[in-house]
């Protein structure tokens, strides 16, 4: 009699698993630690984490090991995790915010390891629908382009002054544009953009720090180019206030061609300044 009841548990929970995945494509599966106490909890971080057709979670309360199944193709188990940390839930990859376990029940409120936590999560309460549809309100615009501003504009001065050839003023710039990175809190940024911030910090900071330790503009230009990457995938998902004009040079990079990013429609080659300064073409407007 146990042995069929064990099967049934079995068959049920296959089912279950098999159902889930056929409703959500791509299905990709993870299994996490989630932290937190009894059923409740169960319901309030598989609400927190569940997207329909997208991104399902199955919380297990003794174990604590959550597994995440979602489409591949649009979320990721850190956008997941994330939802769930606002809703007051640690996990071993980020902290929920501190007001957000305070508004938990007194049953759900579980002992909490802030040293094993790598990662702060925004404190703002995302609107969970609209980031599925990727909607976003015009507020979320606003801050988007506001935390980021200065380092936008610490990369156009650099540009300006490679368009001059002016190695000085460029490495001034670039000394503005390091300050200007590790000035941004990374805990404000929109997740959409804090995912992006993450991947091109690294070498967004060395790019910038070789332009400010050299006044030799041909040096600077060499990594000009990747720095130039790097803030196009930024302003790709923060916007500006105005269009922003991606161009390309094919004669740069010793012929392979280089990007680089401008306010203006007019193309002022940042790669040759007054020997080739009309060489290129816009090939994005980014609004």
């Amino acid at each position: 009699m146990k042995l069929i009841k064990t099967l049934l548990v079995a068959v049920v929970a296959l089912l279950s698993f098999t159902a889930c995945d056929a409703k959500i494509k791509n299905a990709k599966t993870e299994t996490v630690k989630i932290f937190g106490n009894c059923e409740m909890c169960k319901k309030t971080i598989e609400k927190a984490g569940n997207l329909k057709n997208i991104a399902e979670v199955d919380w297990n309360e003794k174990s604590k090991m959550a597994t995440l199944t979602y489409d591949a193709t649009k979320t990721n188990s850190d956008e997941i995790l994330k939802r769930v940390a606002l809703a007051g839930y640690d996990s071993n990859e980020f902290l929920a915010p501190n007001d957000a376990y305070a508004k938990l029940p007194e049953c759900c409120q579980y002992e909490r390891n802030t040293k094993k936590m790598a990662m702060v999560v925004p404190a703002e309460k995302m609107n969970h629908d609209a980031h599925a549809n990727h909607k976003m309100a015009s507020s979320d615009v606003d801050q988007k382009a506001t935390i980021l501003k200065p380092v936008f504009d610490a990369y156009f001065g650099i540009k300006d002054a490679l368009v001059k050839t002016d190695g000085a003023t460029a490495s001034a710039k670039a000394k503005t544009l390091v300050t200007a990175i590790n000035g941004v809190k990374m805990e404000s940024l929109p997740m959409d953009v804090h995912m992006v911030w993450m991947k091109v910090l690294k070498d967004l900071k060395e790019d910038a720090e070789h332009i400010a330790d050299t006044k030799d503009a041909t040096h600077q230009r060499d990594h000009f180019g990747t720095l130039s990457k790097n803030v196009y995938a930024l302003l790709k998902v923060s916007k500006g206030e105005t269009p922003t004009y991606y161009q390309f040079c094919p004669m740069a990079n010793n012929g392979k061609g280089a990007n680089w990013l401008s306010k203006e429609s007019a193309i002022k080659n940042p790669y040759y300044g007054s020997k080739m300064l009309s060489c290129g073409s816009t090939v994005e407007t980014i609004k």
